[in-house]
């Protein structure tokens, strides 16, 4: 699957820049998320960049018949409701791995969204893991992997960075990029 969506990108004229850090840990966000068609991207990019990833999902998936896909395909099962929350599930998970890249999508959404999801940085830095900047450009037909950003509690100044790298992204449907901004820069 990873090598057919690598391929239908590729023939439509797609690259992909940068370069996984040599890191063993990190958070690779994804953004603008504007539609499914990101999905596939990501497909080729786990192709493209020779990395296999993570991701979080409710843990009401992981259940039969498709618990065992989704776990085989790199799924942490997470459930709100547990104390600790899903930063102390995603710190637990980095804790056990000796190699670990988890792949988030802040927006937390497709649809327009007014602002970015803070969980990214909570569990970069209770694991104590560097975030990646990944950006999906559909008017520059390109996948980037851009800068290894450490947080350092600082939630303005780390987003001024974000900002900047994400300024000339445009999802596959511009009208429902979000401002790249967390909750409490935008109240």
């Amino acid at each position: 699957m990873k090598w057919l969506s690598y391929r239908f990108w590729r023939l439509r004229g797609w690259s992909f820049e940068g370069s996984v850090p040599q890191v063993p840990k990190m958070i690779v966000i994804g953004a603008p998320h504007t539609t499914n068609w990101d999905f596939t991207l990501y497909l080729a990019a786990l192709h493209a960049y020779r990395i296999s990833t993570r991701f979080i999902g409710k843990h009401t998936l992981f259940r039969w018949p498709l618990g065992m896909l989704f776990k085989a395909w790199g799924g942490i099962p997470v459930d709100r409701s547990k104390p600790g929350g899903v930063v102390g599930q995603v710190t637990a998970a980095f804790e056990e791995a000796d190699r670990m890249i988890l792949v988030i999508a802040p927006e937390g959404t497709r649809a327009a969204a007014p602002h970015w999801k803070s969980g990214f940085l909570k569990m970069a830095e209770a694991a104590n893991v560097p975030i990646v900047l990944g950006g999906v450009d559909f008017a520059g037909k390109r996948v980037v992997l851009g800068p290894c950003l450490e947080f350092n509690g600082n939630a303005e100044g780390f987003m001024d960075e974000v900002r900047a790298f994400y300024a000339d992204m445009q999802g596959r449907r511009p009208e429902l990029k979000g401002p790249v901004s967390l909750l409490e820069e935008t109240s």
